[in-house]
């Protein structure tokens, strides 16, 4: 029970953070792209690979802090942290046909599920 109120409590952070930030550079920068989503995404990605590699490492970060920052703060600001330290562990472990496909069902599976969603959305709303 106690790791399950880890990860709300990093998913709240990661949650407000995504929000914040997105909408803070969308803000600044031009809105003809998702800017603050990519950004994000990167933070994510960053936050994430740097936890795993002092986990790796054995650099003194607890089972709690790892969950908290990982499947919490990272999972809520973005999934894409975990698809893209996945993909670099199969990477680094030449793993490449693996990676590949990695890649490219996660951009167009997640790309056909959103518009999948778009054309339900639409038929069965009139949205």
């Amino acid at each position: 029970m106690r790791n399950y109120i880890i990860v709300a409590l990093g998913a709240g952070l990661g949650g407000v953070g995504r929000f914040w930030l997105a909408h803070l550079i969308q803000r600044i920068l031009p809105p003809n792209f998702p800017y603050g989503t990519l950004a994000v995404n990167i933070l994510g990605s960053f936050i994430l690979g740097l936890v795993m590699y002092m986990t790796e490492a054995e650099v003194l970060i607890g089972p709690e802090i790892r969950i908290f920052l990982t499947i919490g703060v990272c999972g809520a600001l973005t999934t894409f942290s975990t698809f893209s330290y996945e993909t670099l562990s199969m990477l680094r472990e030449a793993e490449f046909f693996y990676a590949g496909i990695n890649i490219t069902a996660n951009v167009l599976l997640t790309l056909a599920g959103i518009g999948l969603a778009f054309i339900l959305a639409k038929s069965l709303l009139g949205v």
